[in-house]
């Protein structure tokens, strides 16, 4: 049973929002029923995002411009950290992908154990009914990556993430594009956040999957992850 709003009043979701008018006041709604405090970013969005997160209750920041994810996130970040009682913070995604139920699970494991950041996976678990591209891509930039080894981290690219006033405190995302999840995964290991993993569903819908990552996209992951490896070492 999912626990009462009121339960969750020191809670932020981060939701950055890019051409998502289709479907970010439902997901932002169903969000609401659970989290009262829900900051979306958009990003420069020319669909009517904007206004559909108007409707929906959520608090509004918006970029003249498209910045990229990254961008997004932490203008989202500042935001939240920013208002008072704000303790925990979960970068959430607004096409429908995440599940409420499993920020739940991580926000509960977050106030009871000794972890700044607790990073969604989806590789705990059967992961057959990931398409084949994105698999591939993302045990890839594992694979070439000795820091995610070293953490244990097998999804580093999944946007759901749960961490405390710590953690905002002190990120400071550079990277507006995809890059910036390589660059989180920095922040974990340079500034010693406690870290683990817990498996998610992500519910992958035509329409998540029409706005999902690109082969040339994910080849850009790699190039990234692979640039920043080699500029560590």
């Amino acid at each position: 049973m999912e626990a009462p709003v009121a339960d969750q009043s020191d809670v932020w979701l981060v939701v950055p929002v890019y051409n998502e008018a289709q479907v970010i006041a439902d997901v932002v709604r169903h969000a609401l029923e659970t989290f009262p405090n829900i900051v979306c970013v958009d990003d420069g969005s020319r669909d009517g995002s904007a206004d559909a997160i108007r409707t929906s209750g959520a608090h509004l920041v918006q970029h003249p411009v498209n910045l990229g994810q990254g961008a997004a996130l932490q203008t989202g970040v500042e935001y939240a950290r920013s208002q008072p009682g704000a303790e925990y913070f979960v970068t959430f995604d607004a096409d429908g992908q995440h599940q409420v139920h499993d920020v739940l699970k991580m926000l509960e494991r977050l106030r009871a154990e000794p972890f700044d950041i607790i990073v969604g996976t989806r590789f705990k678990g059967d992961d057959s009914h990931i398409p084949l591209i994105k698999r591939i891509v993302l045990k890839t930039v594992v694979a070439i990556s000795p820091r995610l080894r070293k953490l244990k981290l097998s999804d580093a690219h999944n946007g759901l993430r749960v961490f405390n006033k710590k953690v905002a405190d002190e990120m400071a995302i550079t990277l507006n594009g995809m890059g910036h999840a390589s660059e989180i995964v920095e922040m974990i290991a340079r500034k010693d956040w406690r870290v683990t993993e817990e498996q998610v569903e992500i519910l992958y819908t035509e329409y998540s999957m029409s706005k999902g990552q690109s082969l040339i996209n994910g080849v850009n992951i790699l190039f990234d992850s692979a640039l920043k490896t080699s500029s560590r070492r």
